[in-house]
């Protein structure tokens, strides 16, 4: 098993270069409305990418798929187009995928499914506790291709400190065995280096096998385009880390059930020390 990789960017020049050293999935975000009241003061990318970066991507790559985040479920305002014109907008400018984020309930979701209408294949974005309370009604819901775990809205929603606190209390492997058990392919979070982080990513990608995951987002800090510039330099951080990630996972698929418990027990003494640390800044 190979993680699928994605990354979010609109820039061609840096989806061709995370194309060519393997990225599975350029990742175009729309995502805008609620976003900053949500994520406000927080270090997030909010992107607010467009229908032309779709386009534009689309025209560039050849063999990552092209994922795009549209926003929630809404009605048309005098500030943006209602969610049916914003999905009719996404297919027509070539999406392989759709994301629904910070959905609550099955209707919602129900709703999205219709408006895709099969001219897309469908990814729900889990990050509300709402969704992860209704997870049984809403997995019901036919026409879902594939679900995430988003961490950063979902840690907001329960009040805690650090993301990595969903993965440490069990929220994490409770969802991943209820997609597990729809047959639906699944994943969460996001991954920097495997050494980088206030979580080592080693110890994620461990837990991505553990849990059985299927994709992650490469996180910002993998590779900050907003500070680095140049294409040489970021082209070598994308090869080279990509290919110390595949090396690693090499070694993950390795590692008995025994081995992946113990960096689980790990991952919860590390997030406690994080969290503790955090609340006496």
């Amino acid at each position: 098993m190979s993680l699928k990789l994605m990354y979010i960017t609109n820039n061609p020049n840096v989806a061709k270069i995370a194309e060519d050293s393997g990225v599975d999935r350029i990742f175009i975000d729309m995502e805008y409305i609620g976003k900053g009241a949500r994520q406000g003061g927080m270090d997030t990318v909010q992107c607010h990418h467009t229908l032309e970066d779709i386009r534009n991507i689309r025209a560039t790559i050849s063999k990552a798929e092209l994922l795009v985040r549209c926003n929630p479920i809404h009605s048309a305002s005098d500030e943006y187009c209602s969610s049916k014109d914003e999905i009719d907008g996404i297919v027509a400018s070539g999406a392989d995928i759709i994301m629904l984020p910070f959905f609550k309930t099955a209707t919602e979701v129900k709703t999205f499914v219709k408006l895709v209408g099969g001219r897309a294949r469908t990814m729900l974005l889990f990050e509300t506790p709402e969704s992860r309370d209704n997870a049984d009604e809403i997995l019901e819901v036919e026409g879902i291709d594939e679900v995430f775990v988003g961490l950063n809205d979902m840690s907001l929603g329960y009040g805690m400190k650090f993301m990595f606190q969903l993965l440490a209390d069990g929220t994490v492997e409770e969802l991943c065995n209820k997609f597990k058990a729809k047959g639906l392919p699944y994943g969460f979070g996001g991954l920097a280096s495997l050494t980088g982080g206030l979580l080592p990513g080693a110890c994620v990608l461990k837990e991505h096998y553990r849990l059985g995951s299927g994709c992650v987002i490469l996180s910002r800090s993998f590779c900050n385009t907003s500070i680095i510039t140049e294409l040489d330099e970021i082209e070598k951080i994308f090869v080279t880390g990509i290919d110390g990630i595949r090396s690693f996972e090499s070694e993950c698929a390795k590692l008995t059930a025994n081995q992946l418990e113990e960096n689980r027990k790990e991952v919860v003494l590390a997030v406690g020390e994080i969290v503790e640390r955090i609340s006496n800044k």
